[in-house]
């Protein structure tokens, strides 16, 4: 290979590189734009998945507070 076709083709990936990241910039801020639909809400019940998954609890809280959480199910507000 050929020093003129590497340089070719470092500036052919470098453009493509360039064009897609000025596709997602939002504007002359330089911010990326923000998603075009709102995050999926995280439940309670993944909440707490996810706190037992991390280790931030261990097994007998999180069976605990799972049976609690289902116990509890969501309904309209008492007025």
């Amino acid at each position: 290979m050929s020093l003129t076709t590497l340089i070719v083709w470092t500036l052919i990936v470098a453009a493509a590189v360039l064009v897609v990241r000025a596709l997602r910039r939002d504007g002359a801020d330089g911010y990326t734009a923000a998603a075009p639909y709102p995050a999926p809400d995280k439940g309670p019940e993944r909440l707490l998945a996810e706190r037992f998954a991390r280790g931030e609890i261990d097994d007998e809280e999180y069976s605990r507070r799972l049976a609690v959480l289902r116990s509890h199910a969501p309904g309209p507000a008492p007025l």
